[in-house]
């Protein structure tokens, strides 16, 4: 995916996603585990391929974030929200767990004890409280969402991509890595960045005060 510098995951209508297909469970309950393989299936797969992409993914959030809408927010980089938007996980309420990533993703963000709050109870939260949790990075007015949105894409989009990349790979990775590991895992990147033609454009804009001019990838 050459050229590829960003990644905005979004939501048409009124809602960013308002949860799961339950009509399609609903419709044949005896069939109900085998729906539920299927459509996880194929919904971790993406979940994998995402997170893994060495390009930033912004989720931008409006309406309803429910059930697996929270969870694939969260398995995003980065969040903005707008003030309208709504978050629930919503699983307990059906009688169902998590899924999505989101029993991962939840208790790194807030911590073991308010994720079991959060999944127990599936209790509603308004944008300024997932903001205060860290759920999302930024709550914006509805109306300006899009354009705030796009400030962070353009942003991005002219900076040291590949920089973005191995520091995605680092902070993702380091959940599952020992200090030792992780400290290998640094100076194996920073070395890749320094013999890149952005470290070297980044070092002179910096000498010689002026905006660096990345070239990304």
């Amino acid at each position: 995916m050459k050229g590829l510098r960003v990644i905005l995951l979004s939501g048409q209508g009124k809602a960013f996603m308002a949860g799961g297909d339950l009509a399609a469970f609903h419709a044949d309950l005896t069939a109900a585990p085998a729906t539920a393989a299927s459509l996880i299936k194929h919904l971790h797969a993406g979940l994998v391929i995402m997170t893994e992409l060495p390009q930033p993914v912004i989720a931008r959030l409006h309406g309803s974030v429910a059930g697996a809408g929270v969870s694939i927010a969260l398995a995003c980089d980065l969040a903005i929200a707008a003030d309208n938007a709504r978050f629930a996980l919503a699983y307990s309420r059906i009688g169902a767990s998590l899924d999505a990533g989101g029993s991962w993703s939840l208790p790194r963000i807030v911590g073991l004890r308010k994720a079991m709050e959060l999944s127990l109870f599936s209790d509603p939260l308004d944008a300024d409280e997932a903001h205060r949790l860290g759920l999302v990075n930024r709550v914006v007015p509805s109306a300006m969402l899009v354009a705030e949105t796009d400030a962070w894409i353009r942003r991005l989009a002219s900076g040291p991509t590949g920089c973005y990349g191995r520091i995605k790979r680092l902070l993702r990775a380091s959940y599952a890595n020992h200090l030792v590991q992780q400290l290998d895992a640094e100076q194996a990147a920073f070395c890749e960045c320094a013999a890149s033609n952005d470290f070297a454009e980044g070092l002179n804009a910096f000498f010689e005060k002026r905006p660096a001019n990345f070239q990304g990838y």
